[in-house]
């Protein structure tokens, strides 16, 4: 490059600024926040969801899947360079930089007066909770589950709180990461202690905190902080659960906001497109026929009784063509798509992501009352569960204690969160194997050996993720999953 001039070799492109501009007022630390909240909805539904779904036991991949996803599905040649696993680790390492910026950029900024300091203990808040989420996701799936007795020593992800192109950092333990989720949702409950909760909000409350701290406390064991977390937001009575078939439709179909302790904003553009639906249904156009990648086994869509009021609004029979011929069969219809956000005239399966809701919280105070290992909590942990079947049409079960108070959690939570991301970790920290059983039309299914008959004994090593190749190969200091 040459130039009569030295200045007019060291100009800013005229579309952007430096780093060292981008934090000067209050105003350009909300434009970083819309921009955290911006990456949130791109690392929730899609990739992040679906692959853990399509590598657990609920679905089958038909016979024109195409091998999308057929790595994990198949739990062979899934291997450390593979897509899914790399992009989800760059892609919350990418958010955590940029929680990192935006943490140390914060500190350079001066507010004017009470006001502005009060919105930048928000923004503040939602960097230390929106970090405390992307460490918790990596560290389910990258590491062994959280055990009292090895956290200490079980590797988990590199712990990165700083900006720093050069760093090659080593795994931190289990538990250090979870002490890190911790402080991190401590700093976010002391910013938004003041920021109270409404249903379908599209940014951290205090009581999405303190739903996110019952999620990471019950992976943690912790079953009584776990518990208390979770009850405080259930006893706000600001989040109440439908209880009729059509306030369940509304919610899964059109984005009610009813049961969402925290709901991410999209609009109907192509460039805020949030979907889980396209390997679901895979609705044709051209011939108004459905061909999804993968459908739900039988025995999944069995363990939702006549009464249940969920059975209609997650499953619906859709008439399907594949290379070997036309017919029916149950897909998952969790996620159609809103027409409210149709960017054309058919399904672009869009939906505000239902980022935080009430239900779970129902599952963990029961979960966490059931494992109490004082027994106390079992009487409360039942009611929970009740409150929860009977507002999804089922009848309130009675007398029942301990493990088998426990084994009815689980399958509520089963039917509950199905195809939301959370079977195969829940399978994980309950070190539960499984077997695929009871495939729908086979005429229609890829079949054999890693598909419709795969079994998988507890504990296997792939239901903790490798650490991507090319980060074991340009970062010496990583070791990698046993396995891998």
């Amino acid at each position: 490059m040459a130039s009569c001039k030295k200045e007019n070799l060291e100009k800013f492109p005229t579309s952007n600024i430096s780093l060292s501009q981008s934090f000067q007022s209050v105003r350009d630390a909300k434009t970083w926040n819309t921009g955290l909240y911006g990456l949130l909805r791109g690392r929730f539904y899609g990739i992040y969801q679906y692959t853990q779904d399509v590598q657990g036991d609920q679905l089958n991949a038909t016979i024109d899947f195409g091998n999308r996803n057929g790595f994990p599905h198949r739990w062979e040649g899934f291997e450390a360079t593979e897509s899914n696993i790399n992009s989800i680790w760059s892609g919350y390492y990418r958010g955590i930089i940029n929680v990192n910026i935006m943490l140390a950029g914060f500190e350079k900024i001066s507010p004017a007066n009470a006001a502005e300091t009060a919105e930048m203990d928000r923004y503040k808040g939602d960097a230390y909770a929106v970090r405390a989420y992307y460490y918790h996701e990596l560290v389910m799936r990258y590491a062994k589950p959280f055990e009292p007795g090895t956290a200490a020593n079980d590797p988990g992800v590199p712990l990165v709180l700083t900006f720093d192109v050069f760093e090659m950092p080593a795994r931190a333990s289990v538990k250090a990461v979870y002490d890190q989720i911790l402080a991190d949702l401590a700093q976010a409950k002391t910013k938004l202690a003041a920021v109270t909760g409404v249903p379908g909000s599209v940014r951290f409350t205090i009581d999405a905190v303190n739903a996110l701290e019952a999620r990471v406390r019950l992976h943690m064991q912790d079953w009584a902080g776990a518990k208390a977390a979770a009850d405080a937001v259930i006893a706000t009575n600001k989040y109440p659960l439908y209880t009729t078939a059509a306030g369940i439709q509304s919610y899964w179909h059109t984005d009610a906001k009813q049961e969402d302790i925290m709901q991410l904003f999209v609009a109907n553009t192509t460039e805020q497109a949030a979907t889980n639906g396209a390997i679901y249904l895979g609705f044709r156009t051209n011939d108004t026929l459905f061909r999804p990648d993968f459908v739900p086994s039988t025995w999944v869509v069995e363990k939702y009784g006549a009464t249940d009021l969920r059975k209609p609004v997650f499953f619906a029979t859709k008439p399907v063509t594949f290379t070997t011929g036309s017919g029916n069969l149950v897909l998952v219809n969790k996620f159609p798509g809103n027409p409210a956000l149709f960017t054309a005239t058919t399904t672009n399966y869009q939906h505000a992501p239902k980022f935080l809701r009430i239900a779970e919280m129902y599952l963990i105070s029961a979960e966490a009352g059931a494992r109490s290992a004082s027994g106390t909590d079992d009487a409360d942990a039942l009611a929970k569960l009740n409150t929860l079947r009977t507002a999804r049409g089922l009848t309130a079960l009675t007398g029942l204690t301990g493990n088998t108070l426990f084994a009815e959690v689980k399958e509520e939570r089963f039917r509950e969160l199905a195809f939301e991301g959370f079977r195969l970790w829940d399978l994980k920290r309950w070190h539960e194997g499984f077997a695929r059983t009871a495939p729908q039309n086979t005429n229609f299914l890829t079949v054999g050996t890693g598909y419709t008959s795969l079994s998988i004994p507890a504990d296997h090593n792939k239901f903790t993720w490798g650490i991507p190749s090319n980060d074991i190969g340009v970062n010496p200091n990583l070791r990698q999953n046993p396995g891998w």
